[in-house]
């Protein structure tokens, strides 16, 4: 059994072999990449707050109509650069996110961390039949959580459970970034924070979409506007 893969050649504008025909100025590259992203953005609907992040978000994944799935409460950019200049501690879901953190972005001292691979993570999880992104919630040090900016890019379960300790404990972190992403949890877990009582300064973006590259491009985008 073959399977046909059926092409659109009117749309095939790239020669099929080298020499090909395309960019390789690193500058150039990022500054068309910005200017057609700002173009075709609906940013006129977002807050000055927003509209960094919304950038971000969709340069990193590619799709300019993530603008009408954004919802936000207070101002997560303002908020997060605030925590971080204080000396606040990004703490992230997985690896990945932290990964995509832009350490030249962040103040002076300012820590990111993410306790997914800790051995008392496994255990916690194993323990309590629980996952290990919400195990390494738990993890997280009450002396740094109420300072902290929360990066949620992958785990569902992270974020429910990132809830359900600020409901028990009634300490909040000073701001969260979720994008958790998938086909289970993902869009009930952002629409839990949205409704949740008098929050903390957060961002998200509805639906199934998110991702580690999101999450951490719309921290970049807040931090993007922090002075030097």
């Amino acid at each position: 059994m073959t399977t046909a893969i059926i092409t659109n050649t009117a749309m095939m504008t790239t020669p099929n072999a080298p020499p090909y025909d395309y960019l390789t100025d690193p500058g150039s590259i990022y500054g068309q990449s910005f200017k057609t992203v700002q173009s075709e953005l609906d940013l006129a609907s977002l807050p000055d707050d927003i509209r960094p992040i919304a950038i971000r978000v969709a340069h990193a994944c590619g799709m300019t109509d993530i603008a009408a799935e954004l919802d936000w409460h207070g101002t997560p950019a303002a908020a997060a650069c605030a925590a971080l200049q204080a000396g606040g501690t990004v703490f992230t879901d997985v690896a990945m996110v932290a990964a995509g953190v832009i350490r030249n972005l962040l103040p002076e001292g300012a820590k990111v961390e993410t306790f997914i691979g800790a051995s008392e993570t496994a255990a916690l999880a194993k323990e309590q039949a629980i996952t290990r992104s919400m195990a390494g919630v738990d993890l997280w040090p009450d002396a740094d959580f109420a300072g902290a900016v929360v990066l949620i890019g992958n785990a569902p379960t992270a974020l429910f459970r990132l809830l359900e300790r600020m409901h028990e404990t009634k300490t909040y972190p000073a701001a969260i970034f979720a994008f958790p992403v998938g086909f289970v949890g993902a869009i009930e877990s952002k629409q839990a924070l949205a409704a949740f009582q008098n929050p903390p300064p957060f961002v998200t973006l509805h639906g199934r979409r998110g991702g580690s590259a999101m999450a951490s491009a719309a921290l970049n985008g807040a931090l993007s506007g922090m002075p030097a």
